[in-house]
C-alpha cells in the first residue's frame, strides 16, 4: 500500500492538488497518469489540476511546476495555480522572499504574496497578435478573440441578457475542440457590467466549466481593451469570486504585462492511498 502525502488548494474555488517531488516519485506513477487519478471528483480527491514544484527549473527562476489538467494533460499557464502554488512554495519554504520568479511552460511567471495575504502575479504580456475572427457554431456565429495568455483563449462577448452558463454549456466544447484550434482552447463569455467591471464563464481546456480562470480573465480584460470596451483595470466577477486585472496595454501597444491579484487559500492535508 502506498501513501503520498498533499495538500489541496483553492484560489476562487479554482481547486488543485499540490504534492512535493518527492512524494510524486512514490506514486511509481507518470504525471499524467497521477493527475487524472488525484484530480477524479469521485475516486480521487477531486481537483481542476496537479501541481509538483520543480526546485531545479533554468537558471532565470528561483522555482519552476509540473502543472497537469485534471483530465491529465499539460497546460502552459493557469492563474489561480499560480497564485496556489506561490503560496504553498513560500509557506513550505521552498523560495525565500515574498516574490519570486517561476519558470512554466508559458515562461517566466513573476508572483508576489502581499501583506494581506493577497497574491499579484505579473502575468507577463499577452503573446503574438491578438487577433479578431468569425465562427459558426451549430446555430450561432460568433465574432471572437484570440488572444494568448501563454495559453490559448477564445474571447466572446455577448450580449445583456444572455446566460453565460447556458452559452458555456452549449458551446464551450464545441468551440474548445474546433479544428480552428489544433490544440483546443479556453473558451470566455463575457458580458460587459462598465468600463470597470465585467461578468465571465469560462469554459477551461481540459477541465470544462470552472469557477474561476485566472488567465481567462486576463485574456478577457485584454479583449475588452482592444475592443475599447473596458477601461484598463477591471474587477471581473467569476462563479467563485472576483479577480482583478490590470493591463495598461492598448491595440498600439501589446508589448505591457498583464497583472492579476486575487486570493490563494488552503483547504486541507492529507495522505492519499494509492
Amino acid at each position: 500500500m502506498k501513501k503520498i502525502k498533499v495538500t489541496k488548494m483553492q484560489g476562487l474555488g479554482n481547486d488543485f492538488v499540490i504534492l512535493d517531488y518527492e512524494e510524486y516519485k512514490k506514486s511509481g506513477m507518470a504525471m499524467s497518469d497521477l493527475a487524472k487519478k488525484l484530480c477524479d471528483r469521485n475516486f480521487g480527491i477531486g481537483a481542476d489540476g496537479m501541481i509538483i514544484p520543480n526546485l531545479t527549473p533554468n537558471e532565470n527562476a528561483q522555482i519552476g511546476w509540473y502543472f497537469y489538467n485534471s483530465d491529465g494533460t499539460t497546460a502552459q499557464m493557469c492563474g489561480n495555480g499560480i497564485r496556489c502554488f506561490a503560496k504553498y512554495a513560500k509557506d513550505n519554504k521552498l523560495v525565500s522572499s515574498n516574490k519570486f520568479k517561476v519558470e512554466t511552460l508559458a515562461g517566466i511567471i513573476v508572483p508576489e504574496i502581499l501583506e494581506d495575504g493577497t497574491v499579484r502575479v505579473n502575468m507577463s504580456k499577452p503573446r503574438g497578435k491578438c487577433k479578431k475572427d468569425k465562427l459558426t457554431i451549430v446555430d450561432r456565429t460568433f465574432e471572437i478573440n484570440i488572444i494568448s495568455m501563454g495559453n490559448p483563449h477564445c474571447v466572446i462577448f455577448t450580449e445583456g441578457k444572455e446566460n453565460l452558463l447556458e452559452m458555456a454549456k452549449i458551446y464551450g466544447p464545441k468551440i474548445e475542440r474546433h479544428p480552428l484550434f489544433p490544440e483546443k482552447t479556453n473558451v470566455e463569455f463575457v458580458k460587459i457590467i462598465s468600463r470597470n467591471e465585467i461578468d465571465l464563464l469560462v469554459y477551461e481546456r481540459g477541465c470544462g466549466i470552472t469557477l474561476a480562470c485566472g488567465t481567462g480573465a486576463c485574456a478577457s480584460v485584454v479583449a475588452g481593451i482592444l475592443n475599447n470596451l473596458t477601461d484598463n483595470k477591471v474587477k471581473v466577477n467569476l462563479l467563485g469570486g472576483a479577480l482583478t486585472i490590470d493591463w495598461q496595454g492598448s491595440s498600439e501597444d501589446l508589448e505591457k504585462d498583464v497583472f492579476m491579484s486575487g486570493p490563494a487559500e488552503y483547504s486541507f492535508f492529507a495522505e492519499y492511498i494509492l
